[in-house]
């Protein structure tokens, strides 16, 4: 009878760990919305000859975070979730140097959840999930790349 408990509870614990990544993962992809928003919108009202090439990339990062989001919309599906149709608040502002700020700091709050999502998937044997966000991940520092060599940070 013991055995039946401690399956019970092993499964009740794994169950929750899954609901927890579900949970982040659909938190991720909210961002991933909202990166999709603010590059399409940013890519096309930056101002300044100094910020002619960043505009370009800006629109290459939208499709690129598309892409995301639909690996991790495959994924959450995959876990047994639903993927969320809410996205996070857009940021918006007038100074072009500001958007770049803004998209950066998303940029950098993504690598930082996916970091974390990663270790999840990695306590709970969800490799494949791992790789992808690797991926994903790669992407993102090259996002945040193109954009402090924008800020000439």
């Amino acid at each position: 009878m013991s055995g039946i408990s401690e399956s019970a509870d092993a499964d009740g614990a794994s169950s929750s760990i899954k609901e927890e990544i579900i949970k982040g993962l659909n938190e991720d992809l909210a961002r991933e919305y909202k990166a999709i928003i603010q590059y399409i919108v940013f890519s096309s009202t930056l101002k300044g000859a100094e910020y002619g090439n960043i505009a370009g990339q800006l629109e290459k990062h939208a499709s690129e975070e598309l892409e995301h989001a639909l690996k991790v919309a495959k994924q959450i599906d995959y876990l047994g979730g639903t993927p969320t149709m809410k996205g996070k608040e857009p940021e918006n502002s007038e100074d072009s140097r500001e958007m770049l700020e803004i998209d950066l700091r998303a940029e950098q709050e993504t690598v930082k959840n996916y970091r974390e999502r990663i270790r999840q998937a990695e306590r709970t044997g969800e490799y494949a999930l791992s790789e992808v966000l690797r991926e994903i991940i790669a992407q993102e520092q090259d996002h945040e790349i193109d954009l402090k060599d924008a800020l000439g940070l």
